[in-house]
């Protein structure tokens, strides 16, 4: 299974960007900046940070998975990604101050390394590449932000699904049989949330591409035996 982030986008390409956004720093510095932080486990359902909560600093994804999503004020959720091990998550707040927008909660054990703001600061002044490492990771995660409001903002939901259908499919899929097994278990509520929709409304649609012959679904894979019609109808459906 490819370990790689998720997010509402028209492609997979850039999904994991800013994954491996401390390469550019040598083995010493990149053992130095975990080292200047602190070392956090974390079992399923507990939270990273919290909505609302005071900015600490960053948390660098060691290992693990990470669902990152809003809470509106009705309580209806909406998942901004999955992060998984090389991302940054939760800010940055370098100068201190400010809340968290969203959350973020482990879905499987999680380690975190937590870099404050204060350490935040003392490491740029002390290594400059350690600078442009998180500017290049702020890049990153602009792009994947801008890709969701896109989808979002121009695609219906019918459209999103599909092509979150289609993701998963390069992501977790293997051929058998002209079609796509879709080896990653996901909940309707996970697929509501990630395309913007409720559980309701995607029981039903995943209903109707069952008996349209698009997709499969068993306890434990999505088959999509028809991926072009799935294509179809994130060229033509509104």
């Amino acid at each position: 299974m490819i370990a790689s982030a998720l997010f509402l986008s028209e492609t997979i390409e850039g999904l994991d960007d800013g994954a491996a956004f401390l390469d550019r720093l040598t083995p010493t510095e990149a053992a130095r900046v975990r080292a200047a932080g602190r070392s956090v486990s974390l079992a399923p359902g507990e939270s990273v940070f919290t909505q609302g909560d005071a900015h600490e600093g960053i948390f660098l994804i060691e290992a693990g998975r990470v669902r990152v999503y809003y809470s509106g004020p009705s309580g209806r959720q909406v998942t901004l990604a999955y992060w998984t091990p090389g991302h940054f998550i939760g800010g940055p707040s370098i100068y201190g101050g400010g809340f968290h927008q969203w959350s973020g909660i482990a879905i499987e054990p999680v380690r975190v390394t937590v870099l404050s703001s204060a350490t935040l600061r003392s490491l740029i002044r002390q290594m400059p590449n350690f600078a442009l490492c998180l500017i290049e990771a702020l890049e990153a995660k602009g792009r994947c932000y801008t890709a969701m409001a896109q989808m979002l903002g121009t695609r219906s939901v019918i459209e999103r699904l599909a092509q979150l259908l289609l993701n998963l499919g390069d992501l977790y899929g293997s051929s058998e049989s002209g079609a796509v097994v879709i080896r990653r278990r996901i909940t309707h509520d996970e697929i509501a949330a990630l395309v913007g929709s409720t559980r309701q409304w995607v029981t039903m649609m995943l209903n109707r591409f069952r008996r349209e012959g698009i997709i499969a679904i068993d306890k434990s894979h999505i088959r999509l035996t028809r991926p072009d019609r799935l294509k179809d109808i994130v060229l033509t459906e509104g």
